[in-house]
C-alpha cells in the first residue's frame, strides 16, 4: 500500500493525537451511526431521511463523548444540539457529518466557523513563504468528518468514509484532510535498521594472491 506523503499538518496531528484515540473515534462514529439507523427503522419514509439525520447527530455525539472520556480527552458536556468537543494536546477535536463530496456544508455551523479561527496559527506550516516567522502553534482545531452516501438505499447505516480534517481559519478551505484508513498508516514506525551480521570473505583465488603479496 502506498505510504502517505509527509505533511506538516499531519505531523502536528500525530504529535498531539494518539493513534489509539483516532482508532477509537473511528469505531465510535461507526457504532453511533449504526445505532442511529437501527433506531430509525419503522419510521415513515416521508420523513425517514430527516429522522436518520437527527438520530445520527445524537447517537454519534454520545459515542464520541464516551470515547473522549475513556481517552482522557476532556469531553465537553452533551447539551441539546451542541457540538461535543475533546482536547488532545494543542488540538480541540469535534465532528460533523456531510453528504459525500459536499465539504462546503461544514461551514454552515457558526460554532464550527468560530472554532476554526484558531487555525490561523497553523496556516504558516503550509504557507511559510507568506510569513516572516512560523511559531509553534499552541492552538488548533481538527474535525472528524463522516461522509455519508446521501441515499438511504446505499450504505444507509454507516459512513462511506471518515476523514480527519483541519480547516483554514475561515473554514472556506482545508489545510489538511485525509481518510482515517490512510491517516493511521502515518503512525507506523520505520522498520528498525538491522545489524549488519554479514562476515564477508575473499574468494580463494584472492586469498592466495593476498597471502603471496604479504
Amino acid at each position: 500500500m502506498t505510504k502517505p506523503e509527509p505533511n506538516p499538518i499531519a505531523a502536528l496531528l500525530m504529535q498531539n493525537v494518539t493513534r489509539e484515540l483516532v482508532l477509537g473515534v473511528e469505531e465510535a462514529l461507526m457504532a453511533g451511526s449504526q445505532r442511529a439507523f437501527g433506531a430509525a427503522r419503522g419510521m415513515d419514509e416521508g420523513h425517514l431521511p430527516h429522522v436518520v439525520g437527527q438520530l445520527r447527530h445524537f447517537h454519534m455525539n454520545e459515542a464520541l463523548y464516551r470515547t473522549f472520556a475513556a481517552s482522557d480527552a476532556a469531553p465537553s458536556p452533551i447539551r441539546g444540539n451542541g457540538l461535543v468537543t475533546g482536547r488532545a494536546g494543542v488540538f480541540t477535536l469535534a465532528r460533523f457529518n456531510i453528504k459525500l463530496g459536499l465539504w462546503v456544508n461544514g461551514r454552515r455551523s457558526q460554532t464550527r466557523r468560530q472554532m476554526a479561527l484558531a487555525n490561523s496559527a497553523i496556516e504558516p506550516l503550509v504557507q511559510p513563504g507568506l510569513f516572516d516567522r512560523a511559531l509553534p502553534p499552541s492552538e488548533g482545531v481538527a474535525f472528524f468528518v463522516s461522509c455519508f452516501s446521501g441515499d438511504l438505499n446505499v450504505l444507509p447505516d454507516v459512513p462511506v468514509s471518515i476523514y480527519i480534517a483541519v480547516p483554514d481559519h475561515t473554514m472556506t478551505g482545508w489545510l489538511f484532510r485525509e481518510p482515517l484508513s490512510l491517516f493511521v498508516q502515518r503512525y507506523q514506525e520505520e522498520p528498525a535498521a538491522q545489524d549488519d551480521l554479514a562476515n564477508p570473505t575473499l574468494k580463494r583465488g584472492a586469498q592466495r594472491k593476498n597471502q603471496g603479496d604479504a
